[in-house]
């Protein structure tokens, strides 16, 4: 008999108000159940719009572990497939990217589709007439997810057909997306070249964590960060000599623990959560010249200063997305089995915007968040030796309790010291929603 699945009192209980239970990283039933349940119900990331800028052009990916297609159709629209002949179930698109034209076309059977999904034409057609092939599934072509939105070019989509709504889901935590495309003076964003791939071998719930986990940069990265702050330090430059680009960017890591408590961190409802709220990593770095000038043009001075003075660090969208918008970034983190995870980091381009801050957001990716960068190394050890730790029978919590109250609303937008690990508790809250939401409880026979 399973544990967990059909249980959704099981699967609650998971989840008490200070810790989790250690089956929430290391459990492969526990995993297939978030796949079916948490990434159906929940509004989860597919791409950018730029990604498919043309008719007929696709981009192919995973929600949870359903592989997707993301397409121009010939109305300008993008839609959300699954990559799935309704035929004999063969991928569509095995290519990453590229241009379908018209219609998709089975390489199995030759079935094709339009691309928003219809049916275009079978060969032999006629074989199947007066079989009732009309009313099946398969004779109205490919399927289409349970609902999908654009969002300022941000492509999320539910597979559930039916469920809760884009706008209730994220709330006011849309305004991290708001301001990083509003910092194009253009007021859109173009993805910048193919994303920077990093496999770990960990559940990926310790990545989504670790973006508003602010008492370990000090402690894990002293050995990267750390190491380039006392060699920049042994140079011995003058006084006032100011810092290079890749120092601006990796020095912040070593901040102490009362710069992170007083940068605050913000909670949605919903799992949704960021750090930096007063100031952040990325507040102190060079103003690129002629770039607020080009900005003010669109906004206004004063509304061009508020844009480029919101300075948040990490924005979780739950379940497994991460922008920055200082820094024009955003993590995807792939669930692929119970303790393995992709994560792919993209990269923006500001529309209009002077391209030296391209270049800045580049070289950010590279030395952070690279499989060769010096940064991503320091998160990815911890991972792996909390993934195999957490095989130790001494204990069977995680304990998530700093700064805790028990009467804490996760209902209700809250800003906190930023060292909490209210962050944490509230994405725990809004997996037991979604998990067991179509969830039944398991009857007493049983």
């Amino acid at each position: 008999m399973t544990r967990y699945t059909g249980d959704k009192a099981a699967v609650a209980a998971l989840v008490q108000g200070h810790q989790v239970h250690r089956d929430v990283y290391i459990d492969p039933e526990v995993y297939r159940l978030e796949m079916k349940h948490l990434f159906a119900n929940a509004w989860i990331f597919v791409g950018h719009d730029s990604q498919t800028p043309n008719k007929g052009d696709y981009f192919t990916t995973m929600v949870g572990d359903q592989p997707v297609i993301q397409v121009r159709h010939t109305d300008g629209e993008i839609y959300v497939l699954y990559n799935r002949c309704p035929h004999k179930g063969t991928k569509l698109v095995i290519d990453r990217t590229g241009n379908t034209g018209k219609f998709f076309r089975c390489p199995y059977h030759a079935w094709s589709f339009k691309t928003d999904g219809c049916l275009l034409a079978i060969p032999l057609k006629k074989g199947y007439e007066n079989t009732g092939f009309e009313q099946t599934d398969a004779g109205h072509g490919m399927k289409s997810v349970g609902a999908v939105m654009n969002y300022r070019g941000f492509i999320f989509c539910r597979l559930a057909e039916e469920g809760i709504s884009f706008e209730e889901f994220f709330g006011g935590s849309l305004s991290s997306i708001d301001n990083m495309v509003d910092r194009s003076p253009a007021q859109r964003l173009e993805v910048a070249g193919p994303p920077l791939r990093y496999m770990h071998k960990c559940n990926w719930k310790m990545l989504v964590e670790n973006q508003t986990d602010t008492c370990h940069p000090m402690v894990a990265h002293e050995s990267s960060a750390g190491t380039a702050v006392r060699l920049w330090k042994e140079l011995d430059m003058p006084e006032g000599t100011p810092l290079p680009p890749a120092m601006e960017i990796i020095a912040p890591f070593t901040s102490p623990y009362e710069f992170f408590e007083n940068m605050g961190i913000r909670t949605w409802p919903n799992g949704h959560g960021h750090t930096g709220v007063h100031h952040s990593i990325h507040s102190n770095y060079t103003e690129i010249p002629g770039y607020l000038d080009k900005l003010s043009v669109t906004h206004g001075e004063e509304k061009a200063r508020a844009i480029l003075g919101e300075n948040r660090h990490n924005t979780v969208y739950f379940p497994n997305i991460m922008i920055k918008g200082p820094i024009q970034q955003l993590r995807v983190f792939i669930p692929l089995a119970a303790d393995k995870t992709l994560v792919e980091s993209y990269i923006y381009r500001l529309v209009d915007a002077p391209e030296e801050l391209t270049a800045r957001t580049a070289m950010y990716n590279r030395m952070i968040n690279a499989p060769t960068s010096i940064v991503g190394h320091d998160d990815l050890e911890m991972y792996e030796r909390a993934q195999e730790g957490l095989q130790a029978d001494g204990m069977e919590w995680v304990n998530i309790q700093r700064l805790y109250d028990p009467d804490e609303d996760f209902e209700q937008e809250s800003v906190l010291n930023g060292t909490t690990e209210k962050q944490m508790r509230n994405q725990f809250h809004a997996w037991v929603k979604f998990m067991t939401h179509d969830m039944p409880a398991r009857e007493a026979a049983e």
